[in-house]
């Protein structure tokens, strides 16, 4: 065992080794995850190497010695950060700890603490994004592992007799003590060069977490797991040693015992790696999780540190503030309107490095997450607050979509062109169908992110505007130029290319499931109030006052004389479209995407109008461009008339 160990420890410094600068040239975290590995190991290995004092084996301690000084030199190479000083001297005294043969332990604190450094400095992905399936783990485990491994993980598999080194024991208890979930996912992912460890970077990432669990399990039988289990049901304040997923992968088995004693740390480790959930339970979330990451970003940026700061304070809204947004807005929109201003004013003095007003920003967030608490700590909704909300959160929410579709409709019924305007149909039909499976998927297969909201928000409403600014552009030119009938029967017919139909069903789609995407969220938040009835009440009144308002839309653009309507028509479009540029770039700023510098003016939801520079200056910029546009088509067109 010593020797495969010895074997395996010389494979993985060679690994580590190999290839550094072009993967960290390719990866800015390569170096701070190869660093991590080493460290590992030194932790997991020293042992073999010196006892009480005195060096057990020449070769191994050689390799300790040459592991922390390599690690010395990486930890000289991070990227440079705030922390990075502080890393490299925690790494340093690891050196110096081995150097002088310290005790097994205490080296083994040295190299907890230099990791727990470094991931608090560096960005190292240290738990799966989501929770593992230990189900697809064993599935995976009996087809790609067992053959060497063996089924119960004994290193006895059907190959092993071939390999040399001989495969790993995972049901080695006593090795299995000092490894943690977050080193066996790494050795899953690349290998062990020189041994017959191959790597399985091709599995999908959470596919390597799953057999990471899995095998991390192996070391532990069914008794170990009911004992973990009633100790954690029985002792509320062992649920401390495992607070949020990350702390399951990091931390080992000996980590544990060094603060609840060997046989606990065995048994609780046992228990909480067969079932994760029961760490993610203990994981602040909503204002806990706000507050949290506030108070972190503030310290961030006391501290100098104003990429943490940022880092942290976006998590402090898309990540804690961020998913009970829609059960917020539902009940208060006032309340949610000023979250949002005050967590944008935030932003903004972090990026400006303004201490001081972050400092009044945070205290006034504070009060406001008071009162959101306030607010959903009430008692649920009645069934007319549900209804209510329900008919205005579609009625606003479709209105948008409906101007659009509407207006892109009686275009090409004026136009004569039925063929496109079968794309048109497909496409805010496609958005529908797209909007229930997103309910579907946000219900019972996934939690859809606030970062991933806000882009996709953001992104379709920018995408929306633009096309409605070229879209509006070219109706102003034609409705400047006369003789209407002449042109829809002669050029607009050849006009009409088979890209233009695509290009309007893609108009057509994504201005409508933008619109049910924001539709979905909120009324999830309303469902979670009961009152079922009351909210299909609403929605079903909101259909119907669409239904009508789409119907005398049509009614009235059919009775239109043609040049009047083309021109009405180009008006209403320019301002969709600067409404549109406007929340586009707001959804964009809750991400993180795009700066944010708060300006005095005026808030209009309604009209996309935000006190930002960045959104009054896309629309200014649009609303430009249409008036350098319509002027530029009536002096055109008088021009013609002269001649």
């Amino acid at each position: 065992m010593l020797i495969a160990m010895r074997i395996w420890s010389i494979a993985l410094l060679a690994f580590c080794l190999n290839g550094t600068v072009h993967a960290q040239a390719s990866d800015p975290s390569a170096g701070a995850r190869q660093l991590w590995q080493l460290i590992d190991y030194v932790a997991v290995d020293y042992g073999g190497a010196v006892e009480h004092g005195a060096v057990a084996s020449e070769s191994e301690y050689a390799e300790m010695l040459d592991f922390t000084d390599n690690a010395v030199k990486q930890a000289a190479g991070l990227p440079p950060h705030a922390s990075q000083g502080a890393v490299s001297a925690a790494v340093a005294d690891l050196r110096a700890a081995v150097m002088r043969k310290a005790d097994a332990a205490d080296v083994k604190n040295l190299a907890h603490r230099a990791n727990a450094l470094l991931i608090a400095a560096y960005p190292i992905p240290v738990a799966p994004k989501a929770l593992p399936n230990l189900a697809r783990g064993a599935s995976l485990y009996a087809a790609q592992c067992a053959a060497c491994h063996g089924a119960a993980g004994h290193g006895d598999g059907a190959l092993a007799a071939t390999l040399d080194p001989k495969p790993i024991a995972f049901s080695d208890a006593e090795r299995a003590q000092s490894r943690s979930l977050m080193a066996l996912y790494q050795v899953v992912s690349q290998g062990v060069a020189g041994t017959s460890m191959a790597s399985f970077a091709a599995l999908p990432e959470a596919d390597r977490w799953d057999l990471a669990f899995f095998i991390g399990g192996l070391s532990f039988d069914a008794a170990a797991r009911a004992r973990g289990e009633k100790l954690w049901k029985d002792h509320p304040a062992l649920h401390a040693q495992f607070p949020d997923l990350a702390a399951v992968t990091t931390l080992t088995q000996e980590a544990i015992a060094a603060r609840t004693g060997m046989q606990t740390a065995h048994d609780l480790t046992a228990y909480i790696r067969s079932q994760p959930a029961q760490a993610e339970r203990q994981k602040p979330s909503g204002l806990a999780l706000s507050r949290a990451r506030l108070a972190e970003s503030l310290a961030a940026l006391h501290a100098g540190d104003r990429a943490a700061a940022t880092k942290l304070g976006l998590s402090a809204y898309l990540d804690g503030f961020e998913p009970i947004e829609p059960v917020v807005g539902a009940r208060n929109k006032s309340l949610l309107a000023a979250v949002e201003s005050a967590m944008l004013a935030y932003r903004s003095a972090v990026a400006g490095g303004d201490v001081a007003k972050a400092d009044a920003v945070g205290r006034e967030l504070a009060q406001l997450f008071t009162l959101v608490e306030a607010e959903l700590g009430d008692a649920k909704a009645d069934p007319m607050t549900t209804f209510v909300g329900a008919l205005t959160i579609l009625l606003r929410e479709g209105v948008e979509a409906l101007l659009i579709v509407i207006g892109i409709v009686a275009f090409l019924r004026k136009a004569q062109r039925k063929d496109v305007l079968l794309h048109v149909h497909a496409g805010w039909i496609g958005a529908l169908v797209a909007g229930v499976l997103t309910w579907v998927a946000a219900t019972y297969l996934v939690t859809i992110s606030g970062a991933s909201r806000e882009v996709s928000e953001g992104v379709g409403s920018v995408f929306a505007a633009l096309v409605l600014l070229s879209v509006g552009l070219w109706m102003h030119q034609k409705s400047s130029a006369g003789r209407w009938q002449e042109y829809l029967s002669g050029k607009l017919s050849a006009a009409m290319t088979r890209k233009t139909a695509w290009s309007l069903f893609a108009l057509s789609f994504i201005a409508v499931y933008r619109e049910v995407f924001e539709t979905v969220l909120f009324y999830s938040a309303l469902a979670a109030d009961g009152n079922g009835g009351a909210l299909l009440g609403g929605f079903i009144a909101a259909v119907v006052l669409l239904a009508m308002i789409g119907w005398v839309l049509l009614r009235s653009s059919a009775r239109m004389p043609i040049g009047k309507f083309f021109s009405f028509t180009s008006g209403f479009v320019a301002v969709l479209a600067v409404i549109l540029i406007g929340k586009g770039v707001a959804a964009l700023q809750e991400a993180g995407w795009v700066g944010v510098t708060p300006v005095s003016f005026p808030r209009i939801d309604m009209l996309g109008l935000l006190p930002t520079a960045e959104t009054l200056g896309s629309q200014a910029l649009i609303l430009a461009i249409l008036l350098a546009g319509f002027g530029f088509n009536r002096f055109f067109a008088a021009r013609r008339v002269k001649a």
